[in-house]
């Protein structure tokens, strides 16, 4: 903005830069009809400013400066966090409608501790942009005041502040298709997502690692490590860590969202979670459970008011690797309900105490419809140390169904475990290590035989999981996980 420059000048003796839209009377010394006569009337009549405007504090750490953020309603602007510096969320920061964001590679972005009011995330509004274009070498790291990056903080330390939200105008499938975002309060309207452009683009998103967040901002309800609102096809989503979320590590509501390289790992609650219509694409996801903590690898629910409202969710899942805390817990795989659909392909699903539920209803919509009608398949996987220890385990003790009080089986238990064998599912070891964790198979005999996409958008690969057993781990090197 036009009025940066001139405002930095007379504020830096306090340290404090303010982004801001000039009042009527004031001149600007950056256009370029600026004259002396235009400089008299500075002089005689000083400048006042927005106070509502977006503020930047400036101090140095260890001689890095680091550049606290306090948006007080105008969002962070049109502007580039560079890398040089240290980039501190105080509260909640917008990117507003109109605005883009830029982030330079190796930046670190850290929030705030604090909860309720006070709890900070990035949240890209509707009609926002934010590019982030990380690299394998210089990754983004969004991650909490406190940590280091040294080892200051634990490695499953969780709620250390919010996390990453980004909002779009893609369609959902709740009343009235405007929805207010899990996670921040609803009385701010910039908060809200959803609308009807299915390719909305919410920029780029690359080689970026979310450490640490899921602060709770009131009655249990904490924020995502990344949350997708209504985010469109026309978004670059690719390379990205969730590591050690209170809440969920990601979860869509809505959208079109296409997904591809995700590490999450160590949330206290599901790894994957997806709500009101998610018909997105995702692949090679690695979704690690710690022993002691988290609840379901992916919670997939079709719609909340109403429940069958459309479009129907139908995702589709190649190339996942999902490691649960133990075979001996009592958490799920996989949960489908609430009439959502969803097909995986491709994938490994290794050390976990339940294995794929689904919901039957006594009437109307539900998950196990879905499953008639081909919008829920589960197809060419593998299943090891599920539900039974080694490769033991059975049809029966994967696939099961979850009816309603008062409805009784009528075959649809049978029919869902059937599906079991016609869709090329097997239960085989994957030579997966667990401690060190090793995501690559070593046993390739037993994720070889790929279904082919149908969707270009797809790579095609000849092998189960996320990772090639012939290859290396793409996610060594720029993930805390691995690093």
């Amino acid at each position: 903005m036009k009025t940066r420059n001139l405002l930095f000048v007379t504020l830096m003796s306090l340290g404090v830069v303010t982004v801001s839209c000039k009042k009527k009377g004031c001149t600007d010394p950056t256009a370029t009809n600026y004259n002396s006569a235009a400089e008299k009337e500075d002089k005689k009549n000083p400048c006042t400013y927005d106070l509502t405007a977006t503020e930047f504090t400036s101090t140095t750490v260890n001689g890095v400066e680091n550049v606290t953020i306090t948006d007080k309603g105008n969002g962070i602007g049109t502007m580039t966090l560079t890398a040089d510096k240290v980039w501190i969320l105080n509260k909640l920061v917008f990117v507003n409608a109109g605005q883009t964001l830029t982030i330079e590679p190796g930046t670190v972005i850290k929030g705030k501790a604090g909860q309720g009011e006070n709890a900070s995330a990035l949240v890209v509004s509707k009609g926002a942009k934010i590019n982030a274009a990380g690299t394998a070498t210089n990754p983004i790291i969004f991650t909490a005041e406190a940590d280091d990056l040294a080892g200051s903080v634990a490695l499953n330390a969780r709620g250390l502040w919010g996390g990453l939200i980004v909002l779009g105008g893609a369609q959902l499938n709740s009343s009235p298709g405007e929805s207010a975002i899990e996670g921040i309060p609803t009385s701010e309207t910039r908060g809200l997502y959803g609308g009807s452009n299915d390719a909305d683009n919410s920029g780029t998103l690359q080689y970026i690692s979310i450490r640490h967040g899921g602060t709770d901002i009131g009655a249990g309800n904490e924020i995502n490590g990344l949350t997708l609102g209504g985010v469109g096809s026309g978004t670059t989503i690719e390379h990205i860590e969730i590591i050690s979320n209170a809440d969920d590590g990601i979860e869509c509501f809505g959208g079109t969202p296409q997904i591809k390289n995700i590490v999450i790992s160590y949330c206290a609650d599901d790894c994957f979670d997806y709500d009101e219509g998610f018909r997105g694409k995702v692949q090679f996801v690695l979704a690690y459970q710690d022993v002691n903590a988290g609840d379901r690898m992916g919670e997939h629910d079709g719609g909340t008011t109403p429940e069958d409202g459309a479009p129907y969710a139908h995702p589709f899942f190649y190339n996942a690797t999902y490691i649960g805390g133990s075979v001996t817990n009592a958490k799920r795989m996989l949960t489908f309900r609430d009439n959502a659909g969803g097909e995986y392909f491709n994938s490994i699903f290794l050390n976990q105490g339940k294995g794929i539920d689904v919901e039957k209803l006594g009437s109307g919509q539900d998950a196990y419809a879905r499953f008639v009608a081909g919008e829920l398949k589960i197809a060419n996987n593998v299943f090891f140390d599920v539900v039974t220890t080694g490769a033991t385990a059975t049809a029966a003790d994967l696939f099961t169904i979850s009816f309603a009080t008062g409805v009784t089986d009528a075959g649809e238990t049978a029919n869902f475990q059937a599906s079991f064998a016609t869709n090329n599912n097997a239960v085989a070891d994957p030579g997966i290590v667990l401690s060190p964790l090793n995501p690559v198979p070593s046993n390739a005999g037993n994720v070889s035989g790929a279904s082919t996409p149908t969707d270009s958008w797809f790579t095609t690969t000849t092998y189960q999981g996320a990772f090639d057993p012939a290859g290396s781990n793409w996610a060594a090197g720029w993930t805390l996980l691995f690093q």
